[in-house]
């Protein structure tokens, strides 16, 4: 019996190489006369005789019988009539636990430029959502680590956050929190779009020693073609879902969804999709859930997912949020104002959701959670009378008891960026606020 299935693959075997020329280039597009190719595939561009390099790119489009290609880099070497070669297959990558310590590229490439380790397997970028009948429901939660999150916005196993924030209000410095104090085993984290200088930035400091030796980081930063962003959450979420083939509960945190929108942008208008929505073009909204969707829970494992989201000009209702937002199990707003007033990590909670908390924690932590959300509340209503000195202490017993417990309250939300706090020290110094 295993004979004939190896000789029935022999048969099905494509034994041709197909090829095709370059036919002209058009900013980031290279059309091409031929070869025979499927809309994904993985091609190869032979560059000059000098260099005889290759030049990876996909097929995105076709033009009347003409092929669209968009590199995986730049195209400096590439001229008319340069060599197509089709592969007829997508992009893969290698995954494996050999990955967990090391910095790789989207194309799955160890940024160091040494030879990564045996044994791993290769993995394709592009999978589809689990069946949402198979998806187990989320019903314990998973430490965080940050203590705001852990007894206010409790997260389950296998839930999908946002983290919404403007620029230089401390999305990265949460993540690398999140990274090292997590209850997860293995951490997968995607730079998308980001300076290159921050990279290094964030694998040292914000990262560290101890969050390095059980994460995996892709990177594909902001100078890299569009091409590599998108790839780079495509392979970032691949290597997600194969840990939690294997029965891990895998932590993913991708940095930012809006970097990997507005790539998919540049190849839309690209390929002569119509601007619609602030310029962004309709297969960006198509291709928000399809990735989205793939993380979660499964039969095997958990992939718990943090997805930051940059909001310009702090607008939480432009169109990449409100999207996303719509999608996923909850969003935490980082609040400029609270970051500006020296609370860090600057979770607005009141703005912010978790939406499996309930399924997730006791009656008693939740009944202390939203005692402390409603003195939270009361307190914002009345801060102008309370700054200004316009309120007289006895006119309302809830202004009065949210006031007593303020200070205590803010002293309790803020947390260093090295100061660990486990799940249950996190309940008990919430219950005990009250006590």
């Amino acid at each position: 019996m295993n004979k004939q299935v190896y000789l029935d693959a022999i048969n099905r075997m494509d034994t041709y190489k197909r090829y095709g020329k370059v036919h002209r280039v058009i900013g980031l597009m290279i059309e091409s006369k031929g070869p025979e190719a499927s809309i994904g595939d993985l091609c190869y561009i032979h560059t000059s005789s000098y260099t005889q390099k290759k030049i990876a790119a996909e097929v995105v489009g076709f033009n009347n019988e003409n092929v669209l290609l968009m590199p995986f880099r730049e195209i400096r070497e590439i001229g008319p009539g340069s060599l197509v070669e089709a592969t007829g297959e997508p992009l893969q990558i290698k995954a494996g636990l050999g990955l967990i310590g090391r910095a790789i590229d989207a194309m799955g490439q160890a940024l160091d430029e040494t030879a990564l380790p045996k044994g791993l397997k290769t993995y394709p970028t592009e999978q589809h959502p689990p069946n949402p009948l198979s998806r187990p429901t989320i019903k314990e939660p998973i430490q965080v680590g940050v203590r705001a999150i852990d007894s206010l916005l409790t997260v389950g196993k296998g839930q999908r956050v946002g983290i919404f924030a403007g620029s230089g209000v401390g999305k990265s410095t949460l993540l690398g929190m999140i990274a090292r104090n997590s209850a997860a085993d293995v951490n997968v984290i995607a730079l998308i779009g980001e300076r290159g200088r921050e990279v290094r930035e964030f694998i040292e400091n914000d990262l560290g020693e101890e969050g390095v030796k059980r994460s995996v980081v892709i990177v594909a930063t902001s100078d890299q073609p569009a091409l590599m962003r998108v790839k780079g959450a495509y392979t970032a979420t691949a290597i997600s879902e194969y840990f939690r083939d294997l029965g891990y509960n895998v932590n993913l945190m991708m940095d930012s969804v809006t970097r990997f929108a507005m790539a998919q942008r540049e190849i839309g208008l690209a390929t002569g999709e119509p601007p619609t929505t602030k310029g962004y073009t309709p297969s960006v909204f198509a291709m928000l859930p399809k990735l989205l969707e793939r993380t979660g829970t499964s039969s095997s494992g958990t992939i718990t997912a943090f997805y930051t989201v940059l909001v310009d000009g702090d607008d939480l209702n432009e169109p990449i949020s409100d999207t996303v937002r719509g999608i996923l199990d909850g969003h935490f707003v980082l609040d400029r104002k609270l970051a500006e007033q020296g609370q860090f990590p600057a979770i607005n909670i009141l703005r912010s959701i978790s939406r499996v908390m309930n399924q997730v924690t006791t009656p008693a932590h939740r009944q202390t959670a939203e005692r402390m959300r409603s003195l939270l509340a009361t307190y914002e209503d009345n801060s102008e009378l309370i700054q200004i000195g316009a309120y007289k202490k006895g006119s309302s017993r809830e202004v009065d008891e949210a006031i007593l417990h303020h200070s205590s309250i803010i002293r309790f939300l803020k947390q260093g960026v090295h100061e660990e706090s486990s799940f249950e020290h996190s309940i008990d110094s919430l219950e005990k606020l009250f006590t």
